[in-house]
């Protein structure tokens, strides 16, 4: 499966993939085109949340966690804090789906990064509602929010 099929995916279901990330998110845009200096970037997916007032991004990778996936994500994040971001929006969050996840390299290359960013190994098969709603409840309580 290439990165395109699993974006092609994810956007033809996008009503239930919105469904799935919370309450209060909207799709900005696929391939969403960021140019500096002259050459153009392109993230993956855009989504924006009305209630966090915060930016999402995602990035698809179909093989492993690298390093510089990292770097990626913070430039994209940067662009949108300093150049799309209106008074008022929180610092964008990023998020980077792959195949393949290394907690080590993870750690050593979010390391001292000052941006929202998280990268999870994903699933072919998205976990139903209550799965979901079990998994966000262990994460509030452990936030104690």
């Amino acid at each position: 499966m290439l990165e395109s099929d699993l974006e092609r995916s994810l956007i033809e279901h996008i009503e239930n993939f919105l469904l799935e990330l919370g309450r209060g998110f909207m799709f900005v845009g696929s391939q969403y085109r960021i140019s500096i200096d002259g050459v153009n970037y392109y993230v993956d997916m855009v989504f924006y949340n009305k209630i966090l007032h915060a930016y999402l991004l995602i990035d698809l990778k179909m093989g492993k966690l690298r390093p510089e996936n990292y770097g990626q994500m913070n430039m994209y994040l940067n662009y949108f804090k300093n150049e799309i971001n209106d008074e008022g929006d929180k610092d964008p969050v990023g998020i980077i789906l792959c195949a393949e996840k290394n907690n080590i390299v993870a750690q050593y290359s979010m390391e001292g990064l000052k941006t929202n960013i998280y990268a999870s190994k994903y699933t072919y098969v998205i976990p139903n509602k209550e799965q979901l709603e079990m998994e966000l409840q262990k994460v509030l309580e452990n936030k104690k929010i």
